[in-house]
């Protein structure tokens, strides 16, 4: 299994990019996608999840409003958009899949069973 995040970089604040999570090795429509970052010296926190059913999502909220999460199946992949980004958005992001609900993965109850190696944002002027 293999999660491979890309679309990461420096961004001014009220920039904008676009992370993509490319997954294989996975029967994707099983398993919920959810995205989570780390700062330099803070916790591990869950953004943003989607489930596999119906597609619901789900965001901390910090980013609501401000985040968008969704997924293709079809194509293996996940992508996360971060809109109006903030300095405090900085932090390295990982897709990861999990056999759980989003608001178990994203509230570090269940730990997603796979990761990606992560993608580093910075937003920063």
């Amino acid at each position: 299994v293999q999660l491979q995040a890309s679309g990461g970089g420096l961004v001014q604040p009220g920039g904008f990019l676009r992370l993509s999570c490319e997954i294989s090795g996975l029967s994707l429509h099983y398993y919920a996608i959810a995205w989570f970052r780390r700062a330099p010296g803070k916790e591990r926190e869950g953004v943003s999840c989607i489930a596999p059913s119906n597609g619901g999502t789900y965001h901390v909220d910090s980013v609501k409003g401000r985040f968008t999460i969704a997924r293709d199946n079809a194509k293996n992949m996940a992508y996360l958009q971060m809109d109006s980004l903030k300095p405090e958005d900085t932090a390295r992001y990982y897709c990861t899949a999990g056999l759980a609900p989003c608001s178990q993965l994203l509230n570090g109850y269940i730990r997603p069973s796979y990761w990606g190696q992560g993608t580093q944002v910075t937003v920063s002027s």
